[in-house]
């Protein structure tokens, strides 16, 4: 079963970082986001790959194309130019790395891989990280036979909530756990016929395709209570480092 990854965006919200990297290849530990989750899909099972590429897609191409040599031991002959990946990759995946437009928005990058996608299929962003379980996500996906699913979230609350009676404050809590609405974490699953849905390389997938899914019935939403963060700011990039730098990043759910 094939998983579809968004990595075309420009990523503007975090410039610092993506002037000269797409932002699915922002590192965390040493290896890209990309990398983080693309290991979540292939640990549970899932490791057929299509890349949607766009802003610096080169740099994706680069690191895949050089994968072995860059995680394993390497010779290399400066006399002869020989060069010799000594151990190979431990990954087993099969990665397409798709050139989809500079410009296109989400629907539209994913309108392009529509000849690859014949069967039901995983969607997500290429910029967030969660301990989804995947193989639950699709038996219910399953379950309720429409088009499409979207796993449901609830984000870490950035700022405390205040109560309000006009301009006096009743409550403040600071870490209001349960009181957000659910949002859309990404991890869809789809099927084949929900591309339909998409105008053409201008349409953002999370605008009109989606709420005319809805509208029809045809989308339904898993909830997920565990870990869910996307990456939009240098604050959110600066807590996953250290998460995986003190040994608890949540969405690690391989050894």
């Amino acid at each position: 079963m094939k998983a579809v990854i968004l990595a075309g965006g420009f990523g503007t919200r975090l410039s610092e970082e993506t002037e000269v990297l797409p932002k699915p290849m922002i590192e965390i530990g040493g290896r890209p986001l990309l990398w983080h989750l693309m290991k979540l899909f292939a640990t549970q099972g899932f490791s057929d790959f299509a890349v949607a590429l766009g802003y610096k897609g080169v740099v994706i191409k680069r690191y895949f194309l050089h994968y072995p040599q860059l995680t394993g031991d390497l010779t290399v002959n400066l006399s002869t130019g020989e060069c010799r990946a000594q151990r190979q990759a431990q990954e087993d995946w099969n990665i397409e790395l798709v050139e989809t437009g500079a410009e296109s928005m989400t629907g539209g990058r994913l309108k392009r891989l529509k000849d690859r996608l014949t069967s039901t299929f995983f969607f997500t962003y290429g910029d967030g990280l969660s301990n989804v379980d995947l193989k639950k996500l699709l038996a219910f996906h399953k379950s309720h036979g429409k088009l499409a699913t979207v796993t449901a979230v609830q984000p870490p609350q950035r700022f405390g909530i205040l109560g309000l009676d006009g301009n006096r404050v009743k409550t403040f809590s600071e870490k209001p756990d349960g009181t957000t609405s659910y949002i859309n974490g990404g991890f869809f699953v789809l099927e084949p016929e929900a591309i339909d849905y998409i105008v053409g390389d201008d349409t953002s997938w999370e605008r009109e395709p989606c709420e005319r899914l809805a509208a029809e019935g045809q989308l339904h939403a898993y909830f997920h209570p565990g870990f869910w963060q996307c990456v939009d700011t240098l604050h959110e990039l600066r807590l996953l480092r250290q998460m995986w730098e003190t040994g608890k990043a949540p969405w690690k759910v391989w050894e």
